[in-house]
């Protein structure tokens, strides 16, 4: 299986290569600025060359604060995008695997959101992945939606990497405790995105790692493993202002993947010592 990759330098594209690496898959990388899925025609010269059998879309404008500014950079790469990819995979006949967000919902549910709630953004950049899902599904059949959330990994910039360097230069730390999410690695994201691709279940689903915590729970783990000590307060979301709305509740349910028999995607605490374990130098 030959498998192409958009977006191959960031965080979730840099663990599916080293994913398919481990497997007997082809991986095709790709990144800007040879391949722009904004660009139509870049589109389909780079899938008609390589004629790949699985097309993942780990390309996106991910600065959620900076689109409020810069809505036509949102829509061009996160709604148009994907279905530019969507038109072309239909036309050659692979399948897409598109990545999505947890920014579809609007968090006011008081438990997990299932693949089947309703969406609300509250942003620029979540109404931006909302339409690149539905373009996905208008234009190639053969196609997974996977939305996850508060996704980590290398090189960053991330959450990790700013708790780090704040707490390494000894700067108390004020982390916001009313935001409920799933810290997820992206490891663990490629191989479920891998394990799903393998299959035909084509269709919706919530790919995020088991439980749920706060972002001032998940800092206290951070550093913990690095063996560092600081002051930690936690914050509301009003003391720390910006300039995006953010979903007060972000935890997902991978209902459909358990439906399925599909679900890989551990606790996020184990998620997170996997990771450490292995990258915690480089970061």
């Amino acid at each position: 299986m030959k498998v192409l990759i958009t977006g191959a330098a960031g965080q979730l594209g840099r663990a599916l290569v080293e994913e398919l690496g481990r497997r007997d898959w082809e991986a095709v990388a790709t990144d800007l600025p040879e391949m722009d899925i904004t660009d139509r025609d870049a589109i389909w010269r780079a899938l008609s060359d390589h004629r790949p059998g699985v097309v993942i879309n780990a390309a996106a404008a991910t600065r959620v604060d900076d689109l409020e500014g810069d809505p036509d950079l949102a829509m061009k790469v996160n709604a148009l995008g994907p279905r530019h990819l969507a038109v072309a995979c239909r036309r050659l006949g692979a399948k897409l695997v598109h990545i999505s967000t947890d920014y579809v919902f609007d968090g006011a549910k008081t438990g997990p959101y299932l693949e089947w709630d309703a969406t609300n953004p509250l942003s620029i950049y979540g109404l931006s992945k909302l339409l690149g899902e539905e373009g996905v599904r208008q234009q190639c059949p053969d196609h997974f939606i996977l939305r996850t959330a508060w996704l980590y990994g290398l090189p960053g910039p991330n959450f990790i990497t700013a708790i780090l360097a704040r707490a390494r230069q000894g700067q108390e730390l004020k982390v916001v405790h009313d935001q409920r999410g799933t810290p997820t690695s992206a490891p663990a994201l490629a191989a479920q995105v891998l394990a799903l691709a393998r299959t035909e279940a084509f269709g919706t689903y919530h790919a995020t790692c088991q439980g749920e915590a706060t972002w001032y729970e998940f800092a206290l783990l951070i550093l913990e493993r690095a063996g560092l000590t600081v002051k930690v307060r936690p914050c509301t979301t009003e003391e720390f202002p910006r300039p995006a709305r953010r979903p007060a509740n972000s935890v997902l349910e991978n209902r459909l993947l358990k439906l399925e028999g599909l679900d890989l995607m551990p606790s996020w605490q184990e998620a997170y010592n996997q990771f450490w374990d292995r990258y915690g130098e480089q970061l």
